[in-house]
């Protein structure tokens, strides 16, 4: 049990390395800055410093230490105000990470191929430092609700909308590149995760050798493009 406790502290201590300097690179300000009790907020401001400060807990403490005590502290608020957002801990997470996960565009370049290596590169770049961040320090938090990384992407997704890779392939459909017949959701999906499978366990950007032979070596021959 120690030896796994000091895993997950070198782990945790990664991402948070790993998160600051992805602001540095994006020129960010550090989020969650405690206010003073002089400042006043309210509305959006005050719930965009809350989830801002709660992203910041989240990257630093994982799901141990994400609670409302510390998220109000760092955002300069109160418990209260927390309570009144999200009246359970569960909910003041998923709002959390949904104010941090940003949508990657889906290409349409006209061509099946271009699209996966294209949406694949800009989801290597955009989701390295969240993937990690949600893997390592939400690990006690998958435990304790028996739940797992795919189902909390789930809920950040917008209802009946197809994944990434099943409107690449229906564009290619519908564009003949493709015949029109049934496939399977693994397959369909497989490329992103792969790329998922590589982001976690390198803790890096997948390389764009990487990401064409996914494409190029494993998910076009099963869909039968030669």
């Amino acid at each position: 049990m120690d030896l796994e406790r000091d895993q997950q502290r070198a782990r945790r201590k990664a991402v948070s390395a790993q998160e600051r300097e992805r602001r540095r690179d994006a020129n960010a300000q550090p989020k969650g800055r405690a206010r003073t009790a002089a400042t006043r907020r309210r509305g959006a401001e005050l719930e965009d410093a809350i989830l801002e400060a709660g992203w910041d807990v989240l990257v630093e403490d994982g799901y141990p230490g994400f609670t409302y005590e510390a998220v109000a502290a760092r955002a300069g608020t109160s418990r209260p105000v927390l309570y009144r957002r999200w009246p359970q801990r569960e909910d003041l997470l998923v709002a959390t990470v949904k104010a941090s996960w940003r949508p990657i565009p889906r290409p349409n370049t006209g061509n099946l191929r271009e699209d996966a290596i294209t949406y694949l590169i800009a989801a290597a770049a955009a989701r390295a430092s969240m993937i990690t961040v949600l893997s390592v320090q939400l690990m006690e938090y998958f435990r304790a609700t028996g739940t797992s990384l795919s189902e909390l992407r789930e809920t950040l997704r917008p209802p009946d909308q197809l994944t990434p890779f099943e409107e690449i392939v229906a564009r290619a459909v519908e564009r003949g590149e493709l015949p029109r017949q049934e496939r399977s959701t693994r397959v369909v999906n497989l490329p992103f995760d792969l790329l998922r499978h590589d982001l976690l366990m390198t803790l890096r950007p997948t390389s764009e050798e990487s990401i064409a032979e996914i494409v190029d070596d494993i998910w076009l021959p099963l869909l039968g493009v030669q």
